[in-house]
């Protein structure tokens, strides 16, 4: 299994057919083709061998997915950097990664140079927007038009696919190896669960560097739908995108439904009868806000989808059946869903022995889409993948009919707004700031982001410390949506008799009337 057999599938059955669809260029599977092999050969001829990784920094875009074929199709090896990282955090996965490549836009030429400067190794810049190439950048339009055509270099099974830098539980990003093999079967597993029907037209409005829209767009490839994109999420881009394109599918976290149906574009009298299904995932939704927007997109499917970046997405799926009236009867919808085809999960003990249905435990997962490791990292892969099982660190229980329920993080983990937070890296910043004896960062609950990320602090003896100041300092060193959105500024942190921190009980007064311990 291969991530470019798609495209000669393609190519051979309907290579007439709009593949991708990006403002006002269009691509068919046949000028895609081409444009992928000059791509990987323009790649090969700037240095990258087999099992090189190339970086790309840029919002969505048909140029975009180019890349992610384009790469593999060379030999090489995808390493999507996150675009909310600082220009210290992505300095990071570049030289951790060894990527010497690196395809950035508009959005992003300028901390590319920044980049260029301090990194340690040379760093050649393929420019990727749509104004003049800037200085001391390739221009990606011209080393399309300049290279000749190379052969799909047709890795693999178990080849390295992709790097994956996520947040890390050490205050480093750690990468996570995604197989070729892998990945394909967490395409497979959502293919057989209908999530990619004939003649579908999806709507990038996720991100493209997370894996799980690599997934939801995955699936189309197979199905050799076409593919359309906006740079960003906002919910007029996302209606309007809808409208145009006549977009079957989209990927959104359910901070971005409860934006996109409260928004007045959704009151307008647009046309989005086209939409059949959103597919959601890191957290559950609220009722209150599936009820919205099952009245404002009647007919609309809801699926929600569980897994994590070590998964190449994919372990769970809680179908549109269970988000209908009828279907919330039957108290699914908290749920995360069941194990998808291909994957096997186990609720587990703290010695990885399966507890009884109702119990909780950690979330444990077994299947070819399991990761192949965690880059330059033997000892974390160790204690993370078990006997075949991935150790998700999501604490949960499961009922009688296989339905998974998170209730906890046995990681320091706090999602916002879908993204990964991890606290470890916010305190490590926290505890540079000179006024700061001690802290401690927790996920509150926010009705906006699902979590909030919260910080509690101790000062050192005379020392002046406001809750903007320390948010403000954060922001020079941390991506945004890392840093603490409040403060709080206490004489004492509470302590287990081991000296540690004991978090739960920073939480509590929090979470003391709410039945799950995550949003």
């Amino acid at each position: 299994m291969y991530i470019t057999q798609p495209l000669h599938r393609a190519v051979q059955q309907h290579p007439d057919k709009v593949a991708l669809r990006c403002g006002r260029r269009s691509q068919t599977f046949r000028s895609m083709a081409d444009r992928v092999a000059r791509l990987a050969g323009a790649l090969q001829a700037l240095g990258m061998a087999p099992g090189d990784r190339v970086a790309m920094l840029a919002l969505n875009s048909d140029r975009y997915f180019e890349y992610m074929i384009a790469v593999p199709w060379g030999g090489g090896v995808i390493n999507p950097c996150n675009i909310r990282w600082s220009a210290a955090e992505l300095l990071y996965s570049l030289e951790d990664s060894g990527s010497r490549l690196l395809l950035v836009d508009d959005a992003f030429a300028a901390v590319a140079r920044r980049l260029q400067e301090d990194s340690s190794q040379p760093l050649t810049v393929i420019y990727a927007g749509d104004g003049a190439v800037p200085a001391g950048m390739l221009g990606y339009e011209a080393l399309i038009a300049g290279a000749q055509p190379v052969p799909d270099a047709v890795r693999r099974g178990d080849d390295l696919f992709g790097l994956f830098y996520t947040g890390g539980t050490t205050g480093q990003p750690k990468g996570v190896m995604i197989s070729h093999g892998g990945m394909y079967a967490s395409l497979l597993s959502m293919l057989a669960e209908g999530m990619a029907p004939r003649d579908g037209v999806y709507l990038h409005a996720a991100p493209m560097f997370h894996v799980a829209d690599i997934g939801m767009s995955g699936i189309q490839w197979l199905r050799g739908n076409t593919q359309c994109f906006i740079g960003s999420f906002t919910p007029q881009g996302v209606v309007e995108a809808i409208e145009r394109d006549r977009a079957t599918h989209v990927l959104l976290v359910p901070t971005m439904i409860q934006m996109l149906v409260d928004h007045p574009a959704m009151r307008e009298g647009r046309d989005l009868s086209s939409l059949r299904c959103i597919v959601y995932g890191a957290s559950p939704i609220a009722e209150p806000v599936l009820d919205r927007a099952m009245a404002v997109l009647p007919g609309v499917e809801f699926v929600q989808a569980y897994g994590m970046t070590e998964l190449s997405p994919l372990a769970t799926i809680c179908p549109a059946e269970f988000h209908t009236v009828e279907g919330r009867r039957r108290g699914k919808l908290r749920s995360a869903g069941r194990a998808s085809f291909c994957t096997e999960i186990r609720i587990v003990n703290a010695e990885g022995r399966e507890v009884p249905r109702g119990t909780v435990g950690e979330v444990a997962v077994r299947g070819p889409n399991v990761m192949k490791g965690y880059w330059n990292n033997p000892d974390l892969t160790a204690a993370t993948v078990r006997d075949g099982w991935m150790h998700t660190g999501d604490g949960a229980y499961m009922d009688d009919d296989g339905f998974i329920f998170i209730v906890d993080r046995v990681k320091d983990m706090i999602i916002s707004g879908g993204e990964n937070v991890y606290s470890a890296e916010v305190e490590n910043v926290v505890a540079q700031h000179p006024a700061v004896a001690a802290g401690a960062v927790i996920g509150i609950p926010s009705a906006e982001w699902g979590e909030s990320v919260h910080a509690v602090v101790v000062l050192k003896p005379g020392a002046a410390l406001t809750g903007e100041d320390l948010i403000r300092f954060c922001k020079d060193r941390i991506a945004g949506y890392k840093c603490p959105r409040s403060v709080d500024i206490v004489a004492e942190l509470p302590l287990s008799g081991a000296g540690k921190v004991l978090k739960t009980a920073l939480r509590a007064p929090y979470w003391k009337d709410r039945e799950s311990q995550v949003a």
